[in-house]
Parts: structure tokens; C-alpha cells; sequence
């Protein structure tokens, strides 16, 4: 075990904050990475919530949970505004094309540390917990690559899930070891975040498989 009773009770208030926000960002993300194919607002619609809400509801499933955002709609409610707003948004201004990327990476972080901990928080074993973790950072942007007609960025791009996995991982060592929850969140969130914006910045990825000729 973990977390304490204490713990867990403060986790669940923190689980709350990180799924909104990742929720917000990564349906911000999705309108950014796919409007260059030239959805109109319904498919942008679709695109985003498909990506903010895809992890989690997978991640929900396997745990045989309630999904989450079917129990508390306000998730649904912030990934279609958030999505609606930046779809305008780009229709009045002009954003970089990289801009996705810093909602990319914070989605990442704040969904792989809330996957993590609400795995946790139903008593998953800790490594089950930690791809729990990464399940719920990556599974919604690989639907929204397929539904772009793209190869996956996880499985293409510098080092992604891997990321989201050890910082799941470093997450729980840090409770395990007596770190404040909310303070281990804010460190292997941040973790993530700087060490995925490190593998874009200097191209850092994992090796490609090549078959011997």
C-alpha cells in the first residue's frame, strides 16, 4: 500500500485539477496539430475531444471504472470549449506551427501523473499503475492521428511514451518514499514536461528498428 487513507483523499482533489487541465490543453493541442487538414468546427470538435478524453476513458475502462467523463460532465463541457476557442482563436490570429507542442507536452504530463494516481487510488499494483499512467498520456493522441490520416507521433516523434512512463514511475517512488503527494505530482509532472521539450529541442529518440539486409 502506498498512500494512507489521508493521502488518498488529498490525491482525489488533486486528480480533479490535473484531469481539467489536461483535459484543456490537449484539446487545445488537438485543433492545433490538426488544422492543417482542414476540418470544419464539427470535425475540430470531434478531433478534440477524441484526444482529450481518449486516455482517460481508456484508462477507465480497464480499470473497470465509471469513465470519467461520463460521471462528471464538466470534462466533456471543458474539452469542447477549450477546443471551440482555439478554433477560433487560429482563425484570427497566426500561431506558429510548432505552437502545439507546449500544450502537447503539458497534456502529457498532467494526464500521465492523473492516469498514474487514479490507478493508485483503486489499489493497481505500481507498475500497472505507472502504464495506467501512460495510457492515459498517449492513447488520445494516437486517435487523433488516426482520425488525421497520420502515423502516430508516439511511435514516430523523439522519445514520448517513454517519458510519460518513467515519470509515472518516478512519481510513485516519490510518494513511496514520503514525498507530500501534491509535491511528487508537481515534480514528475515537471519532469516530464522538461524532458520532453529537452527530446524536441535536441532530437533525443529511442532506436529505430532497421532489419539487417
Amino acid at each position: 500500500m502506498l498512500m494512507d487513507g489521508h493521502s488518498l483523499t488529498q490525491l482525489q482533489d488533486i486528480l480533479f485539477w490535473l484531469m481539467l487541465v489536461a483535459v484543456a490543453v490537449t484539446a487545445m493541442s488537438a485543433v492545433l496539430i490538426a488544422g492543417r487538414h482542414g476540418f470544419d468546427l464539427f470535425g475540430m470538435s470531434i478531433i478534440a475531444l477524441a484526444t482529450a478524453l481518449g486516455g482517460g476513458s481508456a484508462r477507465d475502462l480497464l480499470l473497470d471504472r465509471p469513465v470519467f467523463w461520463v460521471e462528471n460532465q464538466i470534462f466533456l463541457v471543458v474539452a469542447l470549449g477549450a477546443g471551440a476557442v482555439t478554433f477560433f482563436a487560429a482563425r484570427a490570429f497566426r500561431f506558429s506551427v510548432g505552437l502545439f507542442l507546449i500544450p502537447d507536452a503539458i497534456g502529457l504530463a498532467t494526464f500521465s501523473i492523473a492516469g498514474t494516481l487514479k490507478a493508485l487510488s483503486f489499489g493497481a499494483p505500481w507498475l500497472v499503475a505507472s502504464f495506467m499512467g501512460v495510457i492515459t498520456g498517449v492513447v488520445g493522441g494516437i486517435l487523433r492521428d488516426v482520425m488525421c490520416n497520420e502515423t502516430p507521433i508516439v511511435f514516430r516523434s523523439t522519445i514520448y511514451a517513454t517519458v510519460s512512463w518513467g515519470g509515472g514511475i518516478l512519481f510513485i517512488l516519490l510518494i513511496r518514499y514520503g514525498m507530500d503527494a501534491a509535491m511528487a505530482a508537481i515534480v514528475a509532472g515537471l519532469g516530464i514536461f522538461a524532458t520532453r521539450m529537452a527530446a524536441i529541442r535536441w532530437g533525443l529518440s529511442l532506436p529505430v528498428f532497421r532489419a539487417r539486409e
